[in-house]
């Protein structure tokens, strides 16, 4: 004798795997995409970072030593995958300024990067010698 119907367990073996095998690329890309973001926050974050301290080491040396003092300093809070290509000046009398461009990478640092920059700018009031 035969049966006509299947238990309903029966019926769907097999299904979770083909539905998260369907859903994988989907969850890749999206893993992909909040990756590539957080980079881009991330290169934002640095660039602000980075003028602030060319900024504050700016302020502290006289004018004559300022430029290559104050690119120094926001070179070194840039980790190397960024400081290949980062640009920092600096400037002003009185009110110092500093701006950094950095560029975002694609997926992994040091690699390859996205052709728009990222721009970081700070500036403060010079210090006067107090004596």
């Amino acid at each position: 004798m035969r049966r006509l119907f299947t238990p309903a367990g029966r019926r769907d073996r097999g299904q979770v795997t083909v539905e998260f095998l369907g859903m994988t690329p989907l969850i890749i890309v999206t893993l992909v995409l909040v990756w590539q973001f957080v980079l881009v926050g991330y290169t934002f974050t640095l660039a602000g970072n980075a003028a602030d301290e060319a900024v504050r080491a700016g302020t502290a040396v006289p004018p004559g030593q300022r430029p290559g003092v104050c690119e120094q300093a926001g070179l070194d809070k840039l980790g190397d995958a960024w400081r290949g290509n980062a640009e920092v000046s600096c400037g002003g009398s009185g009110y110092v300024t500093a701006d950094v461009t950095l560029r975002v990478p694609v997926l992994f640092p040091g690699l390859i990067d996205f052709p728009f920059p990222v721009h970081g700018h700070a500036g403060a009031v010079e210090e006067e010698d107090g004596d």
